[in-house]
């Protein structure tokens, strides 16, 4: 089990989101990252270990500040547990964003397909493919990011938590589930996403489960 924690508001995202990931680190998780859009592309930060790592990373980035963010914790099953191996996963072209809790049973062979189309891995992960598989439906369908979700999740096997973000679509954050749980956070002006409440409950009363 993984943890997810994301925000779209007016906020700086990154304290509520290392905040988030902090709550649901009683669990035991062994690498976290944060992806935030911040006002021209996605700036992205991982690190094996603990929290802690994570933050004194971001101590030496100036970029990742801005009011949408997504944050994960991993507990490894596909790779092992690294830097690169770690959530958020982007696309190729670095445009999109991607957490993930769950599994996506056929991974190999739609990985191979897109192997096949020009696509390259940096991780062992079942997320990552899904990202690029994303991606690869936004640019030969010329879809919005939302339909290039829905058809990939259409296209997967297997269970899923997943929370979106995109320097195309930059006033979005795109979340959906099926088996594994999600949690929607809503406040004025502002939207909270995590696994299970525990992270935004002292930010919001009202949460909607998906």
């Amino acid at each position: 089990m993984c943890g997810i924690v994301g925000y779209l508001g007016d906020r700086d995202s990154l304290p509520i989101i290392l905040n988030g990931l902090k709550r649901l680190e009683y669990r035991g998780y062994d690498s976290s990252g944060v992806a935030v859009y911040n006002g021209s592309d996605i700036a992205s930060c991982k690190s094996k270990g603990k929290i802690s790592k994570l933050e004194k990373q971001l101590q030496k980035r100036k970029n990742i500040s801005g009011g949408i963010g997504i944050g994960h914790t991993r507990w490894a099953t596909h790779g092992e547990p690294n830097d690169i191996n770690a959530h958020p996963h982007v696309s190729q072209n670095g445009d999109i964003a991607v957490i993930h809790n769950g599994i996506i049973e056929n991974y190999e062979p739609i990985k191979q397909e897109l192997i096949k189309r020009g696509h390259q891995f940096r991780s062992e992960t079942d997320t990552e493919v899904l990202v690029h598989l994303i991606e690869d439906i936004k640019q030969n369908e010329e879809c919005s990011l939302y339909e290039a979700i829905r058809l990939a999740l259409s296209k997967v096997i297997g269970a899923y938590a997943i929370v979106v973000v995109s320097s195309l679509e930059p006033t979005k954050v795109i979340a959906a589930r099926k088996s594994s749980p999600l949690v929607v956070g809503i406040g004025k002006d502002e939207f909270f996403f995590a696994s299970d409440a525990t992270p935004i409950i002292e930010y919001t009363q009202k949460v909607v489960y998906l």
